[in-house]
């Protein structure tokens, strides 16, 4: 009980900082996602040139190299800071920036799978009463696409959660110096090598609170949402 006396504080705190990564990465995420699917599948030679060049670039680059190249190459390379006044903020915003380009690849991959298992007939009836491309992607394919993969958007987004722990590679702390997850399992296990496997189990018990939670939604949505055909 010793262990959380003196860390329960720093725990929840490092989880509160991986929550608020994962939700602002996950959002930017599903946004620039949608986005670079509508740039996959449009009919202009140019946004799927784009769209093809922003995923196999980022998919295929470790996550790794994507976080130091925010770092070294966006911010002191280029002097791009989100938040010039707040080292501790510029990281986290940088670290949100690379996590959710790197996860959008993903979630514009997913989604672009799903417009696929639209019947080509919808679209083409779209298209027969005069909906413009926009229009038909918005009011007729996207929201069908959406609704097909509920479950594999998930899976990404858990994967994202777990992703987080990367960002320790950048020094993603909160104002007070604690790290996030992953960096304050190190911290700990680095002060209490006598206590590792629990240290190990408090810190996997937290990610799966953390990610259990996606899974049991995505389950009840999949369910609720079924397209039926």
């Amino acid at each position: 009980m010793d262990l959380f006396s003196e860390y329960g504080s720093a725990i929840l705190t490092s989880f509160g900082l991986t929550l608020r990564l994962a939700v602002y990465s996950g959002i930017f995420a599903l946004i620039l996602g949608t986005v670079l699917a509508v740039f996959r599948v449009s009919p202009v030679p140019v946004l799927r040139f784009v769209g093809a060049a922003v995923v196999y670039t980022f998919r295929n680059t470790p996550l790794t190299l994507v976080m130091f190249f925010a770092l070294f190459g966006l911010a002191y390379q280029l002097g791009f800071n989100p938040a010039p006044d707040d080292l501790y903020e510029n990281n986290f915003r940088l670290a949100v920036l690379a996590l959710g380009i790197y996860t959008s690849t993903f979630v514009c991959e997913v989604l672009r799978a799903g417009i696929n298992t639209v019947p080509l007939g919808q679209a083409e009836a779209a298209r027969a009463i005069g909906l413009t491309f926009t229009q038909n992607l918005t009011h007729v394919v996207l929201p069908q696409a959406l609704r097909s993969v509920i479950n594999p958007l998930a899976s990404v987004l858990i994967a994202m959660t777990k992703n987080t722990t990367v960002a320790v590679t950048i020094g993603v702390v909160t104002a007070t110096g604690v790290n996030e997850a992953s960096g304050q399992m190190k911290t700990m296990m680095e002060n209490e090598s006598d206590q590792i496997l629990l240290i190990f189990i408090i810190f996997a018990v937290g990610f799966m609170i953390l990610t259990l939670p996606i899974g049991f939604v995505a389950n009840w949505a999949s369910k609720r949402f079924a397209v039926i055909r």
